[in-house]
């Protein structure tokens, strides 16, 4: 599942940024932001996230 980001919690840290291995995360205007078509779903942002913006949807 690709991961979903609360940009209200987001602070901006780009600790996801920076854990993304295919690095499709990015910063727009201070805020991370995921291209889900070509997200991996390997979840390694949301085990990065301090803030815990960045979460898996519930099945």
């Amino acid at each position: 599942m690709i991961p979903v980001i609360d940009k209200d919690v987001c602070d901006g840290c780009k600790d996801c940024v920076e854990a993304c291995p295919p690095e499709v995360i990015s910063m727009v205007d201070g805020k991370a932001v995921i291209d889900e078509s070509l997200c991996e779903e390997c979840g390694e942002c949301v085990d990065e996230c301090p803030s815990g913006a960045i979460t898996l949807p519930r099945k």
